[in-house]
């Protein structure tokens, strides 16, 4: 992701500066996608993997990036509370 687009985006809901989700995020996002059990904001399921996100400062909210693009739509993102053992990652 373009670093000067990654220094100006910010969470909808909660105005907070996003940053890359790292790869240890990555994996334990995507093992819990793989299990069933992730829901976004709206509580409709995550099905697919996700190969890149932002996640918001306070680590509570991520955003996915689809080719590219930042899906910043807040019944999209995914709350960070739903992913059993995300905070050991």
């Amino acid at each position: 992701m373009d670093r000067k687009l990654l220094d100006i985006l910010v969470c909808p809901a909660s105005r907070q500066p996003l940053g890359l989700l790292d790869r240890a995020g990555l994996d334990a996002l995507n093992r819990a996608v793989a299990a069933g059990t992730v829901r976004r904001v709206d509580d409709s399921p995550q099905a697919e993997t996700v190969d890149e996100a932002l996640i918001t400062d306070d680590r509570r909210t991520i955003y996915r990036i689809d080719d590219g693009i930042p899906v910043l739509l807040v019944e999209e993102g995914i709350p960070v509370s739903g992913l059993g053992d995300f905070s050991r990652a």
